[in-house]
């Protein structure tokens, strides 16, 4: 299970005295036990600490670009170490082509036929990735698929 990897791997670190990386796993540790209070539960399944490792990714997104405004490069280069720590644990991504085929045989599937569908491929689309690409640009192609084609601009 992935909970325990990072568990062994945040020991390792640990051990080693590898600063960064225990501290990037130990944040990441006590989010997984907050998620799993919060949901009644032991132990997280991977699907569940793969949405906590993309949340915490966000985050450090996020942080980067605030750091890289206020001119704290220090900091920006330190989130960004550690968000390529957290990536380690994420399954390989879909390239974009394979997320398309995936968004065609769902559309295939559940007959969409238009935009107000979007929801109905997003959530068949969404259980078939499994996490293994970025929420927005699914969506994105999605919405590009579902939307009819664009008219040219008749000349009269």
């Amino acid at each position: 299970m992935l909970e325990e990897k990072i568990l062994n791997d945040y020991k390792e670190a640990m051990k080693s005295r590898d600063k960064l990386k225990s501290s990037a796993l130990s944040f990441l540790r006590a989010e997984l036990i907050n998620v799993a209070m919060a949901k009644k539960k032991k132990i997280l399944d991977d699907n569940e600490v793969i949405s906590v490792i993309r949340k915490q990714i966000k985050q450090r997104q996020d942080s980067i670009e605030q750091f890289k405004q206020g001119s704290r490069l220090d900091l920006a280069d330190k989130e960004t170490r550690e968000l390529e720590i957290l990536k380690t644990y994420l399954p390989p991504e879909l390239s974009v082509e394979e997320i398309k085929q995936i968004i065609e045989e769902v559309i295939s599937s559940t007959g969409a036929a238009g935009i107000q569908d979007m929801g109905k491929v997003m959530k068949e689309a969404s259980v078939k990735i499994g996490g293994r690409a970025d929420g927005k640009l699914v969506s994105d192609l999605v919405k590009e698929r579902l939307s009819p084609p664009s008219q040219p601009p008749s000349t009269s």
